[in-house]
């Protein structure tokens, strides 16, 4: 029996014609909060299947991490039978999802005029890498290209003069679909209002750029483009990570308040006379030294005794986790945030959870990711096909189950 749809969601219709990263992560937000969510994927599958290692039971982690949630079909959308189902299911949903190149949807006889026309009330979404318009329209594009035009990798790494450092995760790709689901649900409304479906268009380049509020007030307000600052911040301080004897704290002591709580915590109250260090503007005039002489301080006590101690002054900060030492952390275990999935070949995997939790209409993790073509028939089932019409378009291959 399928699990129920949870969810503020629930009963809505996601097409997902995407892969990778930025539209699965739009599939995947829509799916978490109730949403029927069909991925629908080429004969060789989303590219993501072949990202391995690393592999659970020769299942790639990687698809399995971004598609929870979601059932599948496999159409050869090279054979027109094939595009005839889509634009059958594409009829009765309310959401399309693509992160295909510039056109291939319109070559494919799927531009969003023609779905509109079997569906006035169509949502349609395209995640691209520079967006719908634009010079750069027709370009592809990739989380690290992104990060570069974005700026992200101008403000990011240890310092002035070193080599630039692109955000471990790939950020514009996550945010560009978080951008997208959130594009949805605006159009969403607004159909719930009027009728109306419309285009929702964002790209990883306006994903990057939204990370810069900070280093582009400072742009626009001297002229001047900050450069990367390690783990310290552009507008505050101190606000970073510092060695301990065991290894490395966060603190965010970015007010005056709470700068003199740092100062009562470290016993070190000749600081609050040091003209350096008098003001947030001080000390972001003398950060290199600010940073040298605290530094001495955090290294006299462990991480986890500075934490003991900066608690309890009500001082804001925290240890540098590994993403493993994350998973184990009793305040991410406790918002579900690692949540376990049994899936059909790969056995008992792990996910991460909903990062929303609503009261009244929650949503959740229901479903490991599907195998390849593995709702193919229930599917096509569902889109109103008769049980010959879908033997025939397995037989022809323009249909694939597992």
């Amino acid at each position: 029996m399928a699990p129920s749809a949870v969810g503020p969601l629930a009963g809505v219709r996601v097409i997902e014609l995407s892969h990778i990263m930025a539209g699965p992560t739009c599939g995947m937000m829509l799916a978490d909060l109730g949403a029927d969510v069909i991925k629908v994927e080429k004969p060789q599958g989303d590219d993501t299947r072949r990202s391995l290692p690393p592999d659970v039971n020769g299942e790639s982690a990687a698809f399995m991490m971004m598609n929870r949630n979601k059932r599948g079909i496999c159409l050869n959308l090279k054979q027109p039978e094939a595009v005839a189902a889509l634009r059958r299911l594409i009829a009765g949903a309310d959401i399309l999802v693509e992160n295909f190149r510039h056109d291939t949807m319109q070559k494919l006889g799927l531009g969003y005029e023609t779905l509109k026309a079997d569906n006035p009330g169509l949502i349609y979404c395209g995640l691209s890498g520079f967006g719908r318009t634009g010079p750069y329209a027709t370009r592809g594009g990739f989380d690290l290209i992104a990060q570069g035009m974005s700026g992200l990798m101008s403000i990011t790494g240890e310092g002035p003069g070193r080599p630039p450092v692109k955000v471990g995760a790939p950020l514009t790709d996550i945010t560009a679909g978080v951008v997208a689901a959130m594009g949805c649900l605006a159009a969403y409304v607004h159909r719930l209002k009027t009728g109306e479906g419309q285009v929702v268009d964002t790209s990883l380049l306006e994903a990057g750029i939204i990370h810069t509020y900070w280093q582009s007030a400072i742009a626009f307000a001297t002229g001047i483009s900050p450069g990367p600052m390690g783990s310290a911040h552009p507008l505050n301080a101190p606000y970073q990570a510092f060695r301990t004897a065991d290894g490395w704290i966060n603190v965010g002591a970015a007010n005056q308040a709470n700068w003199l709580r740092l100062l009562k915590a470290l016993d070190a109250p000749a600081l609050a006379e040091d003209p350096r260090f008098a003001t947030n503007a001080d000390r972001m005039a003398h950060l290199a030294e600010l940073e040298q002489v605290l530094t001495p301080y955090f290294e006299a006590h462990s991480t986890a005794r500075w934490l003991e101690i900066f608690e309890q002054a009500g001082l804001p900060a925290g240890p540098v986790l590994t993403v493993g030492e994350m998973h184990q952390d009793p305040q991410v275990q406790a918002r579900d945030m690692v949540v376990a999935l049994e899936h059909p070949r790969a056995g008992r995997t792990f996910a991460i959870g909903l990062p929303v939790k609503l009261s009244a209409t929650p949503g959740g993790i229901r479903r490991p990711a599907p195998l390849l073509g593995e709702h193919t028939r229930e599917i096509l089932a569902d889109a109103g096909l008769c049980s010959d019409e879908i033997e025939e378009m397995i037989r022809s291959g323009a249909a694939i189950e597992p």
